[in-house]
């Protein structure tokens, strides 16, 4: 019934907006449970930023400067009493191409995504993100969620539908036609997003890519609970982040040259032996060793948390990728005690969204009871764990999965979880037909890392060839029919595509690995191959 309902509704609206309007007209375009804002022409080279951007795309602000003229169109939708969701569509001035692309939000959203609206733009997309109903300082913050049921629902799947849904009317009215293919690209709860739009919203696009994605949300904060605890409620227990370097040599010590090249990339880290006893200080504490506590929690993180029966609730970290600004200082132990990102997105979902109470500490939480009460009060709204992907198949799409092997922020297990479960589901070959699960040695959280961390995905520069652009490879697939196999990810000198390349290495389809030929240069793609894990 609902499809017999949303075909209508396409009928009618194709032919309400049968001709093509001018940018400023669409101010005055009827919408439901939503209205346009404001509609204007920008010239090329004159967006200027409304808001500050998160320090985690500010690093994409340089693409403003060489936009061509758009349209911007804002728009408010309010599905509920409570709702106030904003949502921006932007499309080309001249020379589209016929397709639209939206991106998904990290964190607890909160904002708008300028950078990646600005590099559909110059790719000739027409493209939308949505703040999912809130505004944020950072994307941590889920203070907006306590006592506001509708702004939670909102926030887990209603406003990116919305955007979709509304992105497409405005699109229709701008050009006269809707765009030939649809695609969804996110990372983290953005990939969160992309797996709720398949599993939720099959027909809304033709292709998803699907980063990192934190779709068993309630067990992940719980995870993160668990982090916490294992650092923190004894202060013994807690690893400075001036003994990670020490932590991340001894692993590679222990574990890097198994896969036949000692580069300090560990291709699959669930094979790595490390034993943190090994690091166990003989006289007295310092930074290249741990103490008895430390060795403790360490051996906590990498487990990952289990129930009194010993059973897993989430997957634990795995070894390998600990240094870096990216990785387990941002994420797991922080610049120093109570710091990191972890801690602040668990305080921020138990105190504002499952216990609704400011003074609620992870210290003395009961974890039986946190995991309980997160999955009665959010997983339905949160979770997209439904491994049933056959009508998105039905509708002819496809999706691909990605996620760094050394993520501190949602073990990679999870994604293999998840894949697994679509498999069991639907059954290989029929999984195999439409969708792609790639791992990535050495790449944290959506990017950076020891490993090769650049392959297209929500990338800001490099080549856009099939081969080394996963999201190109997304649209042969979805308009040519052209399955992808292995890619070729970079992993640069500096941020910036003129740094230079370091090397190179194959992404390849899980659960084959990309394994060093034995001669060659190592930092070149071609002395690689991929094959089954023995």
């Amino acid at each position: 019934m609902k499809r017999i309902l949303a075909a209508s509704f396409l009928a009618a609206t194709c032919t309400t907006f049968a001709s093509a309007q001018s940018c400023e007209s669409l101010s005055k375009l009827s919408l439901p449970q939503a209205k346009i804002l404001s509609a204007e022409t920008i010239p090329a080279g004159a967006f200027k930023l409304p808001v500050e951007l998160p320090p985690f795309l500010a690093d994409g602000a340089g693409v403003f400067k060489s936009l061509p003229a758009f349209c911007r169109v804002v728009v408010q939708a309010t599905p509920s009493a409570d709702s106030d969701i904003r949502i921006e569509v932007w499309l080309p001035a001249e020379n589209w191409n016929g397709k639209f692309q939206a991106h998904g939000d990290g964190g607890f959203a909160g904002y708008i995504d300028y950078a990646h609206l600005a590099t559909s733009i110059l790719g000739g997309y027409a493209s939308a993100n949505t703040n999912t109903g809130h505004d944020a300082a950072v994307p941590t913050d889920a203070s907006w969620a306590r006592g506001h049921p509708e702004k939670l629902t909102d926030f887990g799947y209603r406003a990116v539908h919305l955007m979709t849904a509304l992105a497409k009317d405005v699109i229709r009215a701008r050009f006269g036609k809707a765009p030939q293919y649809s695609y969804f690209l996110g990372c983290s709860n953005g990939g969160r997003q992309a797996l709720m739009e398949a599993q939720r919203f099959p027909d809304d696009f033709n292709g998803i890519l699907a980063g990192a994605p934190a779709n068993f949300w309630s067990h992940l904060l719980t995870s993160g609970l668990w982090d916490v605890q294992a650092l923190g409620v004894n202060d013994a227990s807690y690893i400075p982040s001036s003994k990670l370097p020490a932590i991340a040599q001894a692993v590679n010590a222990a574990c890097d040259a198994q896969d036949g090249i000692a580069d300090g990339v560990l291709n699959d880290p669930r094979k790595c032996s490390f034993k943190p006893e090994s690091m166990l200080c003989k006289n007295d504490d310092a930074n290249d060793c741990l103490t008895e506590p430390q060795i403790v929690a360490l051996k906590k993180i990498y487990q990952g948390p289990r129930d009194a029966s010993g059973k897993q609730i989430f997957p634990g970290f795995l070894p390998g990728g600990e240094e870096g600004p990216n990785g387990w200082f941002a994420w797991i132990t922080g610049p120093e005690k109570g710091k990191s990102a972890i801690g602040a997105f668990t305080h921020n979902y138990f105190a504002n969204i499952i216990y609704e109470n400011r003074e609620w500490t992870a210290k003395s939480a009961d974890l039986a009871q946190s995991v309980k009460l997160a999955d009665e009060k959010t997983a339905k709204i949160l979770n997209a764990t439904d491994p049933d992907l056959a009508p998105f198949k039905m509708h002819g799409g496809k999706i691909i999965l990605y996620h760094g092997w050394n993520d501190p922020a949602i073990s990679a297990i999870n994604s293999i979880d998840y894949w697994d479960a679509v498999r069991a589901k639907l059954g290989g070959e029929q999984t195999d037909s439409f969708a792609r699960l790639y791992m990535l040695p050495g790449v944290q959280h959506c990017g950076d890392g020891p490993g090769a961390d650049s392959f297209g995905a929500l990338a800001f520069f490099g080549p856009k060839d099939a081969q080394h652009n996963v999201q190109t490879a997304l649209e042969l697939w979805v308009e040519k029919g052209a399955a992808p196999s292995s890619l070729i990810a970079t992993k640069y000198a500096g941020f910036e595509y003129a740094s230079g390349v370091k090397f190179t290495r194959p992404v390849c389809p899980y659960p084959q690995v990309a394994k060093y030929k034995g001669s060659g240069d190592p930092n070149d793609a071609t002395n690689f191959s991929c094959a089954a894990e023995k």
